[in-house]
């Protein structure tokens, strides 16, 4: 099993990333975790940073953020704990998305609003051209084409290197694909959530780059007497580990990027790259995650 992926053919990165955006502060007063989180950056700014710092001393190369996660803060943050960045990081963030609130996520796909965030993008992290810039979700107002199109120009004026995608169908990646290179997709996708496995073997026959979110699925799969936790306990693991071994043996081409606020479960996360499973495990496993899936 690879330990790296070369992202858009020429940006090596480790199997596991960060995924910053629990890195924002705690639900705003009056709102539920789901509707209040991702709004403002973290009151303990120190401790977000020494996270950050502490997954590049782990190794971790591929950093998420996004411009809509605590308005902008989030990519201000990982400008101030990683830059000057080394060599081997490789940022990737997203724009398309506006927060007008705490509860509000409003995907606006104009192309001088796209272009306007990237560059307010580079501006917060101190680049003067991002890795990886994704379309963090399509905007059913305006056609693909012109979203596509404006991530495109961006690449084409040098502030680019590479484009990717977040939550689409394989229809909209080819229909992109079309327009310009895509590097990368990001869905969500675990063990329990397998609903866009067409996009997995779909990004894998291209060599696209798998980015799923929420990588380590929660509830019955967590639980101790799933079949998660036995494999886990037979491989000497824990349940989060065999979760992101499994997404690692699933693709060549997934990238898990985990998020935590905590340094103990960056080290947890991050060593999930070296467990590995038996053949028999992984099906084992594969079966109770597809058993979960609608048809």
């Amino acid at each position: 099993m690879a330990s790296t992926f070369e992202l858009g053919g020429d940006l090596p990165v480790g199997r596991i990333g960060y995924g910053t955006m629990r890195l924002a502060a705690a639900p705003e007063p009056g709102f539920d975790a789901g509707a209040g989180h991702i709004w403002r950056a973290p009151r303990d700014r120190d401790a977000a940073i020494a996270v950050l710092r502490r997954a590049a001393e782990l190794g971790i190369t591929l950093f998420d953020t996004a411009d809509s996660y605590a308005l902008g803060e989030n990519e201000a943050l990982v400008a101030e704990a990683l830059h000057p960045y080394r060599d081997d990081v490789v940022i990737a963030t997203k724009v398309g998305v506006a927060r007008p609130s705490p509860t509000e996520w409003v995907p606006i796909g104009h192309p001088a609003y796209l272009r306007q965030q990237a560059e307010l993008s580079l501006r917060r992290l101190r680049v003067d051209r991002i890795d990886l810039l994704q379309l963090h979700r399509v905007d059913p107002a305006v056609p693909l084409a012109d979203q596509i199109g404006a991530l495109r120009q961006l690449v084409e004026e040098g502030k680019v290197r590479h484009i990717g995608l977040s939550e689409v169908s394989v229809g909209q990646l080819r229909e992109a694909a079309e327009i310009t290179p895509i590097a990368a997709v990001q869905n969500l996708y675990n063990l329990g959530a397998r609903q866009h496995e067409d996009v997995v073997d779909y990004a894998a026959a291209q060599g696209i780059a798998f980015i799923p979110f929420f990588p380590v699925a929660g509830g019955s799969h967590a639980a101790a007497d799933s079949p998660l936790a036995e494999v886990a306990a037979e491989i000497g693991a824990t349940p989060a580990q065999t979760a992101l071994a499994w997404l690692l043996h699933r693709s060549p081409v997934i990238l898990p990027i985990p998020g935590t606020t905590s340094i103990e479960h960056l080290a947890e996360n991050t060593a999930a790259a070296q467990v590995r499973l038996s053949a028999e495990q992984f099906d084992r496993l594969s079966a109770v995650g597809a058993a979960a899936v609608p048809a």
